[in-house]
């Protein structure tokens, strides 16, 4: 065993010195980069990765977390401020659905749950209950905004009245709200999104309306649209300019097309300009009209004719009426006789008419005006277009605008819809620059690539004759073979037959190719 260890040994000593000073330090380099980077490996695998799991904790939220993990055995990692924690990435979801299912971040809100939590009230007075209750109620809230787009914090303040049973409904004191919000960086509240807070807390809150509520964030206070906010109306405005714009696309792409079918393709190019009245009109109409327009009657529904006739006799004493003592002057006396009659008659009849009542709402928009510029390409052989073709475009032109504007209240004439439009021949300068390069390219495309077979060819050629003359000046620095020296076995020297087989052996083994070559030697000395 010792023998072939120390074989062993002497081998690879031999196998090691016949590399040089060079090789030997480039394998230990090598060896030495290699056991680094398997360190480095296995360091970076067995490394904990930690992902941080909650951010922009409160100070409450972090001590429940921690608490959490701590009990679960759970490593974690506590950022400088106190707000983050991170946890291994490989638990990290697990962690935030156990946290958020037992409701242990609340984002500083206590919400409803403290009364879960401490469902007995035996000891508590009214206004222990009331302050929990208010608490309650502003953490509720307060986790309802920050589930809102946009949102980052929320703090809620709701001042609840004292109810009492001597006051009606109506005549209660009202509650009132004061919240500070703080969006998430570059974000902006557009005013649905500042009305849809006023809703919530509003919603949220018995007996409190939108005048009670005070929303603002960092820099200015909120407005609703019921007390005027004005946060929607740059939206409106660019909805409105998107609106005009799709509209002056719309009539230019009808134009185009209709127009492109008879001059040709890309042969019409057509210039929009409008002006929208987006002015919003709710109204309501009662009318009432006649059932028959003719005689401006409606239909008889009732009719009632009364008539009464009274006569009789008296006998008058004498003198002139009104003239006694004791008279009134134009009155008759007293006493008289003689015939009277009276005789009276009414008539009463009912009509029912039309009764129409609309309640009117007018279209988001109507065109106020409107104006269509067309420049046409002339065909081939023109230099303008014949008056014909232009006059039947400008009448095309003018039906357009005409039922485009037949909503907006006013009459145009058909001189001033003539103005309104306009009809351009010109030569499109795209086209003739388009055309020159086509007529170039013929020619110029045949002489690149004329050109470019020759510089091929030429390139070719020389690249051929510079490698046959270093083929020739390779063949030139080639060497003479030398004349193979053969070993030679001195037959003299030889006594016997058994020493000249075991050189012979001996010079096979240890070098067969020269033996080879000596047999070679000795079979052509033979032959000859």
């Amino acid at each position: 065993m010792n023998e072939r260890f120390a074989q062993y040994r002497e081998k690879a000593n031999q196998y090691w010195n016949r590399f040089s000073g060079k090789q030997k330090i480039l394998f230990f380099s090598t060896l030495f980069i290699i056991i680094i980077i398997i360190v480095v490996l296995a360091m970076q695998l067995s490394k904990t990765e930690y992902e941080v799991a909650f951010q922009d904790l409160d100070s409450t939220d972090s001590a429940g977390v921690m608490g959490y993990l701590d009990s679960a055995g759970v490593s974690y990692r506590l950022s400088p401020d106190g707000k983050s924690i991170s946890v291994p990435s490989t638990e990290a979801a697990r962690i935030k659905v156990d946290i958020g299912s037992q409701g242990i971040v609340q984002g500083g809100s206590i919400g409803y749950k403290i009364f879960d939590e401490s469902s007995s009230m035996i000891g508590t007075t009214d206004s222990e209950f009331n302050v929990k209750y208010n608490n309650a109620l502003n953490g509720e809230i307060e986790q309802l905004m920050r589930r809102m787009q946009g949102i980052k914090d929320a703090k809620v303040l709701i001042n609840l009245p004292k109810e009492t049973v001597f006051a009606a409904q109506e005549n209660q004191e009202q509650a009132s709200a004061s919240v500070v919000l703080s969006f998430d960086p570059g974000f902006r509240p557009t005013q649905d999104n500042i009305d849809g807070y006023f809703n919530l807390v509003k919603t949220a809150v018995p007996n409190l309306p939108i005048d009670n509520i005070t929303i603002a964030n960092n820099e200015v206070e909120l407005m609703p649209t019921a007390k005027g906010g004005q946060a929607g109306v740059s939206s409106q405005v660019e909805e409105n300019f998107a609106l005009q714009k799709k509209f002056e696309d719309d009539v230019k792409k009808d134009v185009k097309q209709f127009l492109s079918t008879l001059m040709g393709p890309d042969k019409v190019d057509v210039l929009v300009l409008s002006k929208l009245n987006f002015d919003k009109e709710n109204r309501k109409e009662d009318l009432v009209a006649p059932v028959d327009t003719e005689n401006m009657k409606g239909i008889e529904i009732s009719s009632q004719i009364i008539s009464n006739t009274y006569s009789g006799q008296g006998n008058t004493t004498g003198g002139v009426a009104g003239t006694g003592s004791q008279d009134v002057s134009g009155y008759p006396s007293d006493t008289g006789s003689g015939t009277s009659s009276s005789e009276e008659s009414s008539e009463t009849r009912n009509y029912e008419v039309n009764r129409i009542t609309k309640d009117i709402i007018a279209s988001p928009y109507s065109v106020k005006d409107l104006t269509i510029n067309v420049a046409v390409e002339p065909p081939s052989g023109q230099t303008t277009l014949d008056d014909t073709t232009s006059a039947a475009i400008q009448n095309i032109l003018v039906n357009i605008v005409r039922a485009s504007l037949a909503d907006s209240g006013s009459d145009y004439t058909d001189a001033e819809l003539t103005k309104k439009v306009s009809v351009y021949s010109q030569q499109f300068g795209s086209t003739d620059v388009n055309a020159a390069s086509g007529g170039l390219a013929a020619w110029m495309i045949w002489a690149i690539a004329a050109a470019a077979l020759l510089a091929g060819a030429g390139g070719g050629y020389l690249i051929y004759r510079s490698r046959k003359n270093k083929e020739e000046e390779v063949e030139e620095d080639i060497p003479l073979q030398v004349p193979t020296e053969f070993p030679s076995i001195n037959m003299d020297s030889v006594t016997n037959e058994s020493q000249v087989r075991k050189q012979l052996e001996s010079l096979a083994k240890k070098k067969p190719d020269e033996f080879v070559n000596l047999l070679r030697t000795w079979l052509a000395d033979e032959q000859r």
